[in-house]
């Protein structure tokens, strides 16, 4: 139990969003010594990001999509029908501004920008989890056998560009003949040209029941949950004050953590925070984990493939089409065909589609810290495709910021003040 030194300030802090980003602020707000309440409109451990994403803990994945080279890319995959983006046509209009200001990054300068404040974090996010993980049970949850991508002569160019920004920026990875493939993942159909293994990352088991164990660790040091769904915010005082339909909170401090609908919240608070929505799918193929051992992405069709305890989860798709919209049979297809042309053996029966939304900014960093326009309040959003990843050290930036404390990180990158 944490005991606060004499003198050190002790904060009622309230949390909107109880999915990874939510649940690791708590833990680790509580580690300061801080009485913290979780907000969320559902029960964790349902079927949200947190759940259904590739279980991927990536501390390589510093190469961001604002690259130079997607502008030219972007029109084949829109028109290949078993390629990694898609669009929801009747969301076109409303995606046009977050479009412009994504070209806008796609700069060989902003792209380094975007890797090196990645790379800054990324670096720190499995430590960060290695302190959470100390306090719950993870047997046969977590596995340290990396994960490799994999890609042929189509996709070269592009791998070599990502190989030489790892290089630089000093994430660690190890190049990968078609032999080498072989001798880890003899299963994979041979098709590829060659790959890279990220020996450090890790993979999850089942990604919810982490989410779970983690928020039953919060509820068991003393937080508190309330299954509400918050619609207003404003202030009492400097206080931030939260309201559901029939109940009101005050609270010393204040952190949004709602993934892609915390939108709907810092738009309340005056800041015109460009945030839009990467909707990601996944499906199972119940007992067939075996024919995998770690995760393996194949770069030219943008899916990837975990054993997981529910069976071998396919995941991938980025499709541009906001929180309202159906979940696309055409895109649940895209990966069951993808899943076949790596894998012979598959069923003609699939199980789990899923839809989720991975909250996404224009330059591909988080939101990680201070609102703009209120000390109290504080941001953990915006993770795209890293969320699960970098729930820990997120949630350890946060507490630290909220307890005064000095982070030794350059944090300017991660501030909503980017997008005045």
């Amino acid at each position: 139990m944490y005991i606060p030194d004499v003198g050190e300030k002790i904060f009622k802090v309230g949390i909107i969003g109880a999915g990874i980003q939510g649940v690791c602020n708590a833990l680790f707000l509580q580690k300061k010594g801080h009485q913290v309440t979780l907000f969320d409109r559902s029960e964790p451990g349902h079927q949200a990001a947190s759940y259904g994403n590739a279980g991927h803990f990536s501390p390589y994945a510093s190469v961001p999509m604002n690259r130079p080279d997607i502008i030219t890319d972007i029109p084949a995959m829109l028109l290949s029908t078993a390629g990694p983006l898609a669009l929801k046509w009747n969301y076109v209009p409303k995606m046009i501004p977050w479009f412009f200001k994504f070209l806008k990054n796609c700069s060989k300068k902003n792209m380094m920008h975007t890797a090196k404040y990645m790379h800054q974090i990324l670096d720190l996010a499995l430590p960060a989890y290695d302190e959470l993980f100390e306090d719950i049970n993870l047997s046969g949850l977590v596995e340290n056998k990396g994960i490799i991508y994999i890609w042929n002569d189509q996709n070269l160019k592009s791998r070599e560009l990502e190989i030489n920004i790892r290089k630089e920026i000093g994430a660690e990875q190890q190049l990968l003949n078609k032999k080498e493939i072989h001798d880890l993942e003899p299963n994979i159909k041979n098709i590829y040209h060659a790959g890279v293994f990220y020996k450090k990352a890790r993979h999850a088991k089942n990604p919810g029941k982490i989410w779970v164990k983690l928020f039953e660790n919060f509820l068991k040091k003393g937080g508190k949950f309330l299954k509400l769904n918050i619609q207003e915010l404003n202030f009492d005082e400097n206080n931030p004050v939260i309201r559901s339909e029939a109940q009101r909170f005050v609270f010393d401090k204040l952190v949004i953590s709602c993934g892609a609908f915390s939108k709907k919240l810092t738009d309340k608070l005056h800041e015109n925070i460009p945030l839009d929505t990467e909707r990601g799918y996944h499906i199972h193929f119940k007992g067939f984990d075996h024919l995998i051992s770690r995760p393996v992405v194949f770069q030219n069709r943008g899916f990837g493939m975990t054993p997981m305890e529910q069976g071998l989860r396919v995941v991938g798709t980025v499709e541009f089409g906001g929180l309202k919209n159906p979940l696309s049979k055409s895109r649940v297809k895209n990966l069951i065909n993808n899943a076949k042309y790596l894998l012979d053996g598959l069923p003609d029966k699939h199980d789990d589609e899923w839809l989720g939304f991975r909250p996404t900014l224009p330059d591909y960093l988080p939101v990680i810290g201070h609102s703009k326009n209120y000390k109290n309040v504080f941001y953990s959003f915006g993770h795209h495709h890293l969320g699960w990843t970098l729930g820990a050290i997120s949630g350890k930036i946060v507490s630290k910021m909220i307890s005064n404390e000095n982070t030794n990180l350059d944090l300017k990158a991660y501030s909503s003040l980017r997008f005045s």
